[in-house]
């Protein structure tokens, strides 16, 4: 089962909060409340995850149309599972992750986007940053160098 995580039930949160500012400082737009409900659930009880079947269809819908605004792969157009790697050296992707990624619902893809981000040992995020809309500098040094975070 896939679930979604507390942060991006937070960037979600925010990115309804840019959307659509408070216009009295009180109130909530509805996609803010929806998740912020989610959201306290899930600290109240302290899990990381909630279950994407189980969401209120309101906060899944507003976590959707998040997640719709973010990047859908983390490809860099440098595939080492095509040469038999079994995690791509560009991406970070595992090959069947890589073969399935179509296939993959919105929770899946981001538990993986939230793996390889936490590891961040692809070359996405250090050797061809500039591919993936950064920049190697934006990465620390070590990072930078192939030495773990």
């Amino acid at each position: 089962m896939a679930g979604i995580h507390i942060t991006d039930i937070e960037a979600a949160i925010n990115y309804w909060r840019d959307k659509k500012p408070s216009s009295d400082g009180i109130t909530l737009a509805p996609e803010v409340r929806a998740l912020a409900e989610v959201y306290a659930l899930m600290v109240f009880y302290r899990e990381p995850e909630a279950d994407e079947f189980s969401m209120p269809q309101p906060a899944l819908q507003a976590w959707l149309a998040w997640y719709e605004s973010t990047p859908d792969t983390p490809c860099i157009a440098i595939c080492s599972t095509s040469q038999g790697d079994e995690e791509c050296k560009g991406c970070g992707r595992s090959f069947d992750e890589v073969q399935l990624w179509t296939e993959m619902r919105p929770a899946q893809k981001r538990q993986t986007w939230r793996r390889i981000t936490l590891s961040g040992q692809a070359w996405r995020f250090n050797r061809y940053a500039e591919r993936a809309g950064g920049s190697a500098s934006d990465v620390p040094l070590a990072q930078a160098q192939g030495e773990p975070a």
